[in-house]
């Protein structure tokens, strides 16, 4: 960590049904706080594409860097978090696929949460019907739920069947936050994710949206993996100069 970048930038991994605007509510603290902050903004499309597009990405912010991915963004910063300027992974609500896994592997286990009677496939991508941003978003006011309605985004119908080399939480510290109350991704099934990890995890009361709902807690949590990997860089630093 060079002597102008005191803190980790932090790059932001969205999932589907959203885009970078998800995390509007944490950027502006983390930013006021000296990080460089990007959200990576990629089609959905493949997921070997996303995960390049995180690392172009990268390229845009001072090393190292803190991945923080949402939902389907998990299984993108498990991929991308292999690349050398990641240091910390903090996973929201997330899912994370080992090595012989999908996004859609674990999920099978469990039973279908209740967002998936409300989309439709049109097109070759899979869209959440209206009534879909309840279980999505559900503690939300109406009035937000509405703008995550109309600001979410398709992915492609095969997207979670998509499969790329890397497992970074392997190798990488890594948080995570499971939402107790979501109705998107099952809350046991992050609970298996977090633990399966070895991540530091905290539990809170949200939807599947907590950068939105909750985002003072998800902020507290970036900052723990900010000052954690911040401590950790400096302590080898230190090691290397015989300091």
């Amino acid at each position: 960590m060079n002597a102008t970048q005191s803190k980790p930038s932090i790059v932001f991994c969205h999932g589907i049904w959203a885009d970078g605007s998800s995390f509007s509510k944490v950027i502006p603290a983390l930013q006021a706080e000296g990080h460089e902050v990007i959200a990576a903004q990629y089609g959905l499309d493949t997921l070997a594409g996303d995960v390049a597009t995180v690392k172009r990405t990268l390229g845009r912010v001072s090393s190292p860097a803190i991945l923080v991915g949402h939902s389907y963004g998990g299984s993108v910063i498990t991929a991308a978090g292999m690349d050398d300027r990641v240091v910390g992974l903090v996973y929201i609500a997330a899912l994370a696929p080992d090595a012989d896994e999908t996004s859609q592997s674990q999920q099978t286990n469990y039973p279908p949460t209740d967002v998936f009677s409300y989309f439709e496939v049109a097109d070759g991508r899979l869209w959440m019907l209206p009534k879909g941003v309840e279980c999505f978003a559900g503690d939300l006011s109406e009035q937000e739920k509405k703008v995550v309605w109309a600001t979410h985004y398709a992915p492609a119908a095969d997207l979670f069947t998509n499969k790329v080399d890397g497992t970074a939480w392997r190798s990488k510290p890594s948080w995570y936050i499971v939402a107790k109350k979501d109705r998107t991704l099952q809350p046991d099934l992050e609970r298996f994710f977090a633990k399966r990890m070895n991540a530091t995890t905290y539990e809170v009361e949200s939807s599947h949206v907590p950068m939105l709902s909750q985002p003072e807690r998800v902020i507290d949590v970036i900052r723990t993996a900010a000052k954690a990997v911040q401590e950790s860089t400096a302590g080898k630093a230190a090691r290397v100069t015989g300091r």
